[in-house]
């Protein structure tokens, strides 16, 4: 809840759902940021919209426009007051007479065009999803969810099912839309599974499920809400070493500790035709991991499993997984250690 995030209520008893009647839809702005870059980002972002709806839009350079995008500090006369830096970056209104369609933004944040600060884009996106008459969605993977969520552009620029539930909205049935994780899916994998003190964590693509022993329900949640900016998303593998008190991410031919610099796996002994995991597995009693890899050889392929002593540093020469773990399946998508299985 302290995250920072949309000041429209997430409650909002909106009652009739309310669209602008005209296909095409004038705006102007007020930047205090370079325009130069102000005006790209805001053009990208109603082009995102117009992909997606009949609606056409365009830029005004005089004040009378139907949506009116402006830059403000504290206390701007509208109600709804922003808070300085973090809390509430930006607020919209629905599609209206007056200040109906509007978009504020709190010009004390740290307004960014890439991954550091807030990233105008994104967050632009998600305000003119108000302005368009859209409320917000409890899919953590939406843009129309409240908490602030930096999302790369071209992941943006296809995400139609995230835009939400709206007549507005035109299917594309050549550009699949990315959706959100079903745990109820019976044709999901998992990208990587890990336990994580008592939680057990399950990844797929940017989202993760926390799996507690003392709650029953499981939700989904994007990976940055644990570790902002720092892990990648789709992941190959995932374990943590409660010994030594570290989380450790792959991805490729890198490797991850959190809160350190990415290694190459060359470095933990593996040969060079290794270019990914598969899964890892930490045994805490034997401190070591097990590592499952998949490689060509010849005309077939075949699955090794690799022992990684955490005390001294070595790994061990791999043996077949059919071997050493007989009637597990491969290729692994990931594995863990629970309950002492």
């Amino acid at each position: 809840m302290r995250k920072p995030r949309c000041g429209l209520s997430d409650a909002e008893p909106f009652g009739e759902t309310l669209r602008w009647k005209q296909s095409t839809l004038s705006y102007n702005y007020s930047p205090i940021i370079p325009a130069s870059q102000v005006k790209k980002v805001f053009k990208e972002a109603w082009k995102l919209w117009a992909d997606v709806t009949p609606i056409h839009f365009r830029k005004r350079s005089r004040r009378e426009a139907d949506i009116v995008i402006s830059f403000y500090s504290g206390d701007h006369e509208d109600h709804s007051p922003f808070d300085g830096k973090g809390g509430i970056l930006a607020h919209a209104f629905l599609p209206g007479f007056g200040i109906g369609g509007d978009v504020h933004f709190d010009a004390d944040e740290d307004w960014s065009f890439n991954a550091t600060g807030y990233n105008l884009f994104s967050v632009a996106v998600h305000e003119f999803g108000h302005a368009l008459g859209l409320p917000h969605s409890p899919d953590p993977g939406a843009v129309m969810y409240p908490a602030y969520n930096f999302v790369p552009k071209s992941d943006l620029q296809t995400a139609h099912k995230a835009l939400g539930n709206t007549d507005y909205t035109v299917v594309d049935s050549s550009r699949p839309p990315p959706r959100t994780p079903d745990k109820c899916d019976p044709d999901l994998s998992f990208d990587a599974v890990t336990e994580l003190q008592q939680e057990v964590l399950f990844f797929k693509d940017r989202f993760m499920w926390r799996k507690h022993p003392n709650f029953d329900k499981i939700g989904i949640t994007l990976i940055n809400s644990l570790w902002p900016d720092s892990i990648p998303s789709k992941l190959d593998a995932a374990y943590q070493n409660v010994e030594m008190n570290l989380m450790v991410f792959f991805k490729g031919i890198y490797y991850l500790i959190t809160h350190m610099p990415a290694v190459v796996l060359m470095f933990l002994g593996f040969p060079p035709r290794v270019k990914s995991v598969d899964a890892a597995l930490h045994i805490r009693n034997d401190r070591h991991t097990v590592f499952f890899t998949g490689h060509e050889h010849t005309n077939f392929s075949f699955c090794v499993v690799s022992r990684y002593n955490e005390v001294n540093n070595t790994m061990e020469s791999p043996t077949a997984v059919a071997q050493q773990w007989p009637g597990v399946p491969t290729p692994l998508d990931a594995a863990v250690s629970y309950e002492g299985q």
